[in-house]
């Protein structure tokens, strides 16, 4: 055990949440400071021309890492001392060897796929899936000679399957890209079968990664290395930061990949900076009381909707039972439904915008995981550059609204929702 990050006391293993408050940092490093100050500087100071020369080595490969060395401070373009404490941290929840902090969620994915796909190489990814990354996928990718295809998340690992014969690409494929549950319909895909394709396509050249945007369930729900997958990433502008202040993104698995992404990382400059380190950490330590308090709220919201007449349908993963395809991937691998719904009011885009606009209270704003209740229009919205026929094979209907549930009273965000439903 390191004696600069202890994870226990005596025997006795400490948990995630009590990590938060102190794991990767030690108040004598900054003069007896309970909390890590916000390290604003772009340059560190060697203590001698051999140690610069020592450092600058690693920083660019020219000698091996030590074990359990890291890198000396050099630049904050290529670390600081809050971002290290902050990846520290962030790979308690998910269990993971190393993490990669970025300045937004879509530099943490970009990044990544930068890092490991190349020309000639092709990404299978489900869909729905975040409006940013489709549009990376579909429109950016292809000009940098990168196939992307899709497959419904709704149709599981046999539509992965199907796309791959049906492309023909099954050898070609470098990322299978997963966003589960899905953004907004809440779709799941099987992350533990996914695994399994990428290891049957993989041979000793090219090895398929999987990496899953794990944004929806945040770090507390759902925990894909632990499936198999290689990576996962987060907005961390959502549930992590959680306060509607900060935007930043990260990547976490094992010690090579996010070696390979922060390699990346250094030459696009994409990490995240001293204060959004600083503001995440103040946000690691109420996480899982904020997650908690806003899944226990999402279950009253949800139920209310579910036995509304002007509601004709809900996506909550709470509300699957036995019959419904995506229950037994639920109970494997997901630890609570979250605070994400979505809804369809009886009508259309009219009846949709009606409910929006008189909304008093839930924010009518796009992004999710705050501590105030959001509400949007995914078709006109978030996902306003998918094609209709698109949105309309993935569930994206013109009366289907998104709720991200924040830490309000339950009985407050329903009764909004209620003089708002009233209006449609």
């Amino acid at each position: 055990m390191d004696p600069k990050h202890p994870k226990s006391i005596g025997d006795h293993e400490l948990r995630p949440e009590s990590l938060m408050m102190s794991y990767g940092y030690r108040p004598e490093w900054s003069e007896g400071a309970v909390k890590p100050p916000i390290f604003q500087t772009s340059t560190f100071v060697f203590r001698s021309a051999e140690e610069g020369k020592d450092f600058f080595a690693l920083a660019y490969g020219l000698r091996e890492k030590h074990p359990g060395e890291k890198l000396g401070l050099i630049y904050s373009r290529l670390n600081n001392p809050g971002l290290e404490i902050l990846e520290d941290r962030l790979t308690l929840w998910d269990e993971a060897e190393a993490c990669a902090a970025f300045e937004s969620g879509m530099a943490a994915i970009s990044t990544t796929v930068f890092t490991f796909v190349r020309p000639g190489e092709t990404i299978v990814f489900s869909e729905p899936i975040y409006g940013g990354t489709e549009h990376l996928f579909h429109s950016l990718l292809p000009e940098f000679g990168i196939r992307t295809v899709c497959f419904n998340a709704a149709d599981g690992v046999e539509g992965l399957e199907a796309v791959l014969e049906r492309e023909g690409c099954a050898d070609s494929v470098r990322m299978i890209y997963l966003e589960t549950p899905a953004n907004p319909t809440n779709a799941l895909v099987d992350i533990e079968a996914c695994s399994d394709v990428a290891r049957r396509l993989s041979t000793d050249e090219r090895r398929v990664l999987v990496a899953v945007d794990n944004t929806f369930l945040g770090p507390l729900w759902q925990h894909p290395l632990k499936l198999g997958a290689d990576l996962v990433l987060y907005s961390l502008t959502k549930f992590v930061g959680g306060h509607s202040d900060v935007i930043a993104g990260a990547a976490l698995g094992r010690e090579d990949l996010i070696a390979a992404i922060k390699g990346t990382r250094t030459f696009f400059g994409s990490m995240a900076g001293p204060w959004t380190s600083w503001l995440l950490l103040r946000s690691l330590e109420t996480l899982k009381l904020r997650m908690t308090s806003q899944m226990k709220n999402a279950r009253y919201v949800a139920d209310y909707l579910a036995d509304h007449p002007k509601v004709e349908r809900v996506y909550y993963l709470g509300h699957l039972t036995e019959s419904d395809p995506g229950f037994e991937i639920y109970r494997k691998q997901c630890l609570s439904p979250g605070s994400m719904i979505s809804f369809e009011v009886a009508g259309g885009e009219a009846e949709a915008f009606r409910l929006l606009n008189a909304l008093q209270m839930v924010k009518l704003a796009v992004s999710l995981g705050g501590t105030e209740s959001l509400a949007e229009h995914p078709a006109t919205m978030t996902h306003s550059d998918v094609p209709p026929e698109s949105q309309a094979r993935m569930g994206i209907t013109p009366a289907l609204v998104r709720l991200s549930i924040g830490v309000e009273h339950p009985e407050d965000i329903i009764a909004d929702l209620e003089q708002a439903l009233a209006q449609v």
